[in-house]
């Protein structure tokens, strides 16, 4: 049987240690932002949040049914940094006529199976 054996080169590596080439992601920070006007857009966030950094997404969350703002949402910005200076900026300010509650995301908890009772069979 032939065997065939691969022969790799040692990467070379930047001064930070990682490797040359290769973009680093750097760790972005998702936020938490209620108490929001039903009336506030994604491009109300969007453009808010750009004056304290990156803004990588903004999501509003909606009802199921009736597709209506459920009055809060996230915005995740391009680094811790930014992510803390937008708490520091728009945590309590007014944006449509309702003080904001900015501060950072928590992850999701696994709120159980679907079905009826909360997803227990008895």
């Amino acid at each position: 049987m032939f065997r065939m054996r691969l022969l790799l080169s040692p990467q070379r590596r930047s001064s930070e240690g990682n490797p040359i080439g290769e973009k680093v992601k750097t760790m972005s920070t998702k936020l938490y932002v209620g108490n929001l006007s039903f009336e506030t857009s994604k491009e109300d966030l969007q453009e808010m949040f750009a004056k304290a950094g990156t803004v990588e997404s903004v999501s509003l969350i909606e009802d199921r049914e009736t597709g209506r703002s459920r009055g809060f949402g996230f915005v995740e910005m391009s680094t811790k940094e930014e992510g803390a200076a937008a708490i520091q900026q728009f945590n309590g300010k007014d944006l449509g006529g309702r003080a904001l509650n900015v501060n950072e995301a928590k992850p999701r908890e696994d709120r159980g199976g679907g079905g009826r009772n909360g997803g227990s069979r008895y």
